[in-house]
């Protein structure tokens, strides 16, 4: 696992209510809040939930980052790890993934996160 992958991994890991399981066997690692998934790690590529319109915008933008690898294509996009974008534009993707989920789950899931 490359140092990026693993700070990557840090990162979703400090999200509150976060958890790490493997669902699918040893890969991929699961990133999950109030039991939904918000990213999957690979050995060099993340994919991350995703507003179709910014999906689609970040796929034109980035080279680096492609339709969701065995996902629902309009709402997951995969971004490799080892390519050029920037530790901050990588943070903002990991956020927008986890704060879809997080707005998507029960008010009082959503409320136990916050304390």
């Amino acid at each position: 696992m490359t140092d990026r992958v693993t700070s990557s991994i840090e990162y979703c890991d400090n999200k509150p209510g976060a958890v790490q399981e493997y669902p699918f066997g040893p890969q991929p690692l699961v990133m999950k809040v109030g039991g939904k998934m918000f990213a999957f790690f690979s050995k060099d590529s993340i994919t991350l939930k995703c507003d179709p319109h910014i999906a689609e915008n970040l796929r034109e933008q980035y080279a680096d980052v492609k339709p969701g690898y065995h996902m629902n294509k309009k709402h997951w996009n995969t971004v490799m790890l080892e390519g050029t974008l920037t530790e901050e534009e990588l943070q903002s993707m990991m956020d927008h993934s986890y704060e879809l989920v997080v707005a998507a789950l029960p008010k009082a899931v959503r409320q136990a996160l916050q304390t």
